[in-house]
């Protein structure tokens, strides 16, 4: 089999529920297979593969996360791991030259993720947070439209929000809202998405400061459920809010104002769906005489889709790390550049609630 044929091997370390969504894609991905999968017990491990249609006689299954990062076969790891044990798992995988696809938030915070990200250089190690949306074809094209200066302008304001409100019984026992396991409650889970679609926005740049707004809900266990934030970048004069839950309806809005254009979209984080997904664009917008209607209307631009977001994002990964093994190119920066500045800000965001609301300098 030549190199361009070879398929990334991965490993899985942690049998969480989006844990399903990712070995589907890995599956469907034409450059990568699922070689091994890792729990804390042979069991759970063995019972995952089995209800999620994974066993075979070739998936290597390990009943603990040490074992399948001594595997000399495994090329590659997602870690879907509560946050707090990012630190330790993700610098022990690095450090065994394993490429790895860390599940967001990627860090307690940017000490923690700078450790992560500093023995994965030293290793040659790929590192990406597995934020899919990224790498949806739709993403693309809004960033090509968004970017001509004649039909869209200069980014003047940008609005997301993340928020759904799972239940009692989450609320009361996810992980999500436990803070030995993920301190970081909604700001972490939902607020990261938001943030990353602002500095995406923003083309990675940080902003001059960043606020965060008093309406912030904690459970009694001081988790957050609820945040919302400013940025602004004054260079640029432009200003972002966005909005994160784990008790509101579902959103999952992106909306973008040019001095020339509007970029509009619903569901950025999870596309209606798998093969095609949509945003309204105008441009040029004016109110026709009177005032009594205007000159054009939204342009909804639909993008298809060989493969689901996370799909595309096993297949981009799985390139690089070819890369890096058969062609011994060095490590993609970007994606380490992109979860830093979005751990950065979210920091602020942090910073900020704890400092009764003051603008974060950044």
């Amino acid at each position: 089999m030549s190199n361009d044929e070879t398929p990334i091997r991965f490993g899985i370390i942690g049998c969480a529920e989006i844990a399903r969504k990712i070995s589907r894609a890995i599956n469907l991905s034409p450059n990568s297979t699922l070689y091994a999968l890792a729990s804390r017990s042979i069991e759970k491990a063995h019972n995952f593969a089995i209800q999620n249609n994974l066993f075979s006689d070739s998936l290597k299954i390990y009943g603990n996360y040490s074992e399948i990062l001594d595997d000399p076969f495994v090329d590659a790891v997602y870690m879907p791991l509560p946050t707090t044990f990012h630190l330790h798992w993700a610098i022990l995988a690095a450090e065994k030259k394993k490429h790895l696809l860390l599940e967001k938030p990627t860090a307690l915070n940017v000490e923690e993720l700078d450790k992560i990200l500093d023995v994965c250089d030293k290793n040659g190690v790929q590192f990406m947070d597995a934020s899919m949306w990224y790498h949806h074809p739709r993403t693309g094209k809004m960033k090509e439209m968004i970017l001509d200066s004649k039909l869209f302008g200069q980014v003047k304001a940008i609005h997301s929000s993340s928020s759904y409100a799972p239940g009692l019984e989450f609320l009361e026992n996810n992980i999500r809202v436990k803070p030995d396991l993920d301190a970081l409650g909604a700001l972490g889970d939902a607020g990261w998405y938001c943030i990353g679609a602002i500095l995406w926005t923003m083309n990675q740049t940080l902003p001059t400061t960043v606020t965060a707004l008093p309406n912030v809900a904690r459970n009694s266990a001081g988790v957050i459920l609820t945040c919302s934030a400013s940025l602004y970048w004054e260079k640029e004069e432009t200003v972002a809010t966005f909005y994160c839950s784990f008790i509101a309806h579902e959103t999952m809005d992106l909306r973008v104002y040019g001095s020339n254009g509007t970029c509009y979209l619903y569901d950025f984080i999870l596309p209606f769906g798998e093969d095609s997904a949509s945003f309204n664009f105008t441009s040029g917008a004016k109110f026709v005489d009177l005032h009594i209607g205007w000159n054009v209307k939204p342009q909804v631009v639909e993008v298809t889709s060989q493969l689901p977001q996370e799909g595309y994002m096993i297949q981009e990964f799985a390139s690089l790390v070819k890369a890096i093994k058969f062609s011994r190119s060095k490590p993609e920066s970007k994606w380490p550049h992109t979860s830093r500045i979005t751990q950065l800000v979210l920091d602020a965001v942090n910073k900020s609630i704890d400092t009764g609301f003051q603008p974060v300098h950044m």
